[in-house]
């Protein structure tokens, strides 16, 4: 059976979409040796545009640090001010 249309979609645009919606990974991953289970590791990974992970809660506290941080270039620091 043929699909009913064709979806072509190029880099930019799966590029554009990932980081506007966003995508999560879940993954389980179990290495045994002669039927015994000796490692296991599960993975969650949120993948997303900064502006998507903020607008749903995630990576709040990292976001705050970064830019709480003086700004430094070349060992010396930048005074940032508030000209309203």
């Amino acid at each position: 059976m043929k699909p009913a249309r064709q979806i072509d979609y190029n880099l930019t645009e799966v590029l554009d979409r990932l980081l506007d919606k966003g995508m999560v990974i879940n993954a389980e991953l179990v290495i045994s040796v002669a039927g015994i289970p000796l490692i296991g590791v599960t993975l969650t990974a949120a993948v997303a545009g900064m502006d998507t992970m903020l607008a749903y809660g995630v990576m709040e506290d990292m976001d705050r640090r970064v830019r709480e941080r003086p700004l430094s270039v070349k060992g010396y620091q930048l005074s940032v001010t508030d000209n309203r």
